[in-house]
């Protein structure tokens, strides 16, 4: 398979760390034996096409309590994905592990063969998933919004455990999400209280136009 100079670069100087990895989560899976298949192709779920991460920040962005947390991880997910999937992934065009490196098929192989449709640079569900996770761990009392980055470590770690990323379209999908999550946090303390004047100037009127209803 033709591939560019990036992508060969990538193949190439990382292959030992990569596939170290790949062996490391072979050996789990032997260890394990099929108990923790279904667990990580749950787990990755969550960060199907930011679906899941886009609903959760909507949610939290039309609760006033929370609305510093939605509006902030609504904008890293813009952001993350703009970097991911418009930008790097078309540029860098990489074929996923399966389909070029043999340990990663022997592990695609053993866990499944869970397929994607697009290419592997960088990882775009851990691109989401660091992207919210970040901004809300920004946001929130890091006594215990450190709870969420677990979460996207396990994210990101399924994608290895299926062989459907490499391990460093992984690492750029993190720095992707926590950088896109510190220009979002600075971005919505400017952003938040032109939102939250233009939520009150719709509540005012609409409580104006009820009272103008009533007989």
């Amino acid at each position: 398979m033709d591939v560019n100079f990036f992508v060969e670069f990538l193949n190439t100087f990382f292959a030992p760390f990569d596939e170290a990895l790949f062996s490391f989560c072979h050996a789990l899976h032997n260890a394990a034996g099929t108990l923790l298949d279904p667990f990580f192709k749950f787990v990755t779920l969550f960060g199907y096409k930011g679906i899941f991460f886009i609903a959760l920040g909507i949610l939290l962005t039309l609760i006033p309590k929370t609305r510093r947390f939605g509006l902030t991880a609504l904008i890293a997910l813009i952001i993350g994905a703009l970097f991911t999937n418009v930008i790097l992934k078309n540029l860098v065009a990489r074929p996923r592990p399966y389909i070029m490196n043999d340990i990663a098929r022997s592990l695609w192989d053993a866990v499944g063969r869970a397929t994607e449709s697009d290419l592997s640079f960088p990882s775009g569900h851990t691109t989401a998933a660091f992207a919210f996770s970040s901004a809300v761990f920004l946001c929130g009392n890091k006594k215990y919004s450190w709870t969420v980055l677990v979460f996207a470590f396990t994210i990101a770690f399924s994608r290895i455990y299926l062989a459907v990323h490499y391990p460093t379209d992984v690492i750029a999908g993190l720095i992707i999400g926590v950088t896109a999550a510190c220009a979002a946090y600075f971005l919505a303390k400017h952003l938040l209280p032109a939102l939250n004047r233009q939520i009150n100037k719709i509540k005012l009127k609409k409580q104006s136009q009820n009272t103008t209803e009533k007989p």
